[in-house]
């Protein structure tokens, strides 16, 4: 097993350090740092402008190789560079990171739990109400963008606002509101009413997704004959499908949660802009548009070590339900 998992770390470490180097690579080459002078009044000298996007190893005239040997030795070291206004990557960074992960990282827990358990249902079920109703409506989510969803849930919450509790249960705007003295239990209430939403809007998708994959994967199994055999030693049919079936069908959908993350990541870029967080999705955009190399190479660096982390953690979840790869 620790040998299992020290191949995997090596792995990963080497896929980070390419997927940094190529999200690098790409955002100096294709994105104009240069451009952001152009149109200001008075123009300033191009002297000035060289040794401004010097200091911020931002200046298309040194060597691309070079740009990039300076951008990596800092990060060794833990540091981003600057952004196209000066200001240290690392702090706005630090802060949004934490905003995104904790959006994304709940959305994927409840997402990929409840899909799990309704998949297994429906497919213990074949063909009954739950597993009908189950399919309906996820084919339903899954044709609804993530942009369209989001905007019916703040309408369908602002309309239960006003008539259904007669006060602001669910909050559509931001982390949480400013201003507010309610003291530690009362920031923790608000936090959480501003956080259903957004949650909502990203849970549902996955819903739908791992609910379709877990029933066909159930479905492969139920008429296995190591279930059967479970039945004719005693088992209830319900410990059977639990303590086998259910195992068994997991195992792909362990290797599917991490690049489910991945997606789940983009997703949440347009989550962030609705409902108004500040998170790494709203700052990747930004920075595209203003040319800044450095915060879109540290977000990339960011959401690559995310998917890698989610991938190591579906390799510990294959080796918990597999006993053969604990034995390799």
């Amino acid at each position: 097993m620790a040998g299992f998992l020290a191949r995997r770390l090596l792995n990963y470490a080497v896929l980070v350090v390419v997927a940094a180097s190529l999200a690098y690579l790409l955002a100096a080459t294709a994105l104009d740092p240069r451009s952001n002078y152009a149109d200001r009044t008075p123009k300033p000298p191009a002297a000035v402008v060289d040794a401004q996007l010097s200091a911020l190893n931002l200046n298309d005239r040194t060597p691309l190789l070079q740009r990039y040997a300076t951008w990596a030795a800092g990060v060794l070291h833990g540091d981003f560079g600057r952004s196209v206004d000066g200001t240290p990557v690392n702090a706005d960074l630090k802060r949004r990171m934490g905003v995104t992960f904790r959006l994304v990282v709940l959305g994927l827990v409840c997402g990929s739990l409840l899909g799990v358990l309704a998949g297994a249902l429906a497919a213990a079920r074949q063909y009954g109400w739950f597993d009908r109703l189950s399919t309906g409506l996820s084919f339903v989510v899954l044709a609804v963008p993530v942009v369209v969803l989001a905007n019916i849930l703040i309408l369908a919450a602002t309309w239960a606002n006003e008539h259904v509790f007669g006060r602001q249960v669910f909050l559509v705007s931001g982390e949480h509101s400013d201003g507010l003295d309610t003291g530690f239990w009362g920031h923790t209430l608000d936090r959480l009413q501003h956080l259903i939403l957004p949650t909502v809007s990203l849970s549902v998708g996955l819903i739908a997704v791992f609910s379709r994959y877990q029933r066909n994967m159930m479905l492969d199994v139920l008429g296995a004959d190591y279930v059967r055999t479970a039945m004719a030693k005693g088992l209830s049919r319900g410990s059977a499908l639990v303590r086998h079936a259910l195992r068994t069908a997991l195992i792909p959908v362990a290797t599917y949660f991490a690049f489910t993350f991945g997606t789940l990541l983009t997703g949440a870029t347009f989550t962030e802009k609705i409902f108004g967080w500040h998170g790494l999705g709203e700052q990747l955009i930004n920075s595209i548009v203003r040319n800044d190399v450095n915060t879109v190479a540290a977000v990339s660096l960011l959401a690559a070590v995310a998917v890698l982390c989610a991938s190591l953690a579906a390799d510990l979840l294959h080796a918990a339900l597999d006993p053969r790869v604990r034995a390799r």
